[in-house]
């Protein structure tokens, strides 16, 4: 059976995202989904995540951002397609 084809979506995740472990969670469910990329905050108070893997599991990780961690509120989660960039495992950067 082929397997289906490495997209990569950009997320930028809006609302009470920081100092609540929101990068852990982000990055403990990017690992147990089998996606690739990075997760780190910005400077504006969102939290940004780049991930690669297949629809399906990007489609599982932005249900996943819009619920968050327990201590997070999300209120926007925007994301955009963008070119797949050479990534191993999941991360968070500093």
């Amino acid at each position: 059976m082929p397997s289906s084809p490495k997209l990569s979506r950009r997320f930028f995740v809006s609302g009470q995202v920081q100092g609540v472990g929101f990068r852990w969670f982000v990055e403990k469910s990017a690992r147990s989904i089998g996606v690739d990329g990075f997760t780190r905050n910005l400077d504006d108070g969102r939290v940004e995540v780049y991930a690669i893997g297949t629809p399906e599991q990007l489609d599982t990780l932005a249900g996943l951002l819009l619920k968050g961690p327990r201590w997070a509120e999300v209120r926007h989660v925007e994301q955009r397609e963008e070119p797949v960039l050479k990534y191993s495992g999941f991360h968070i950067e500093h």
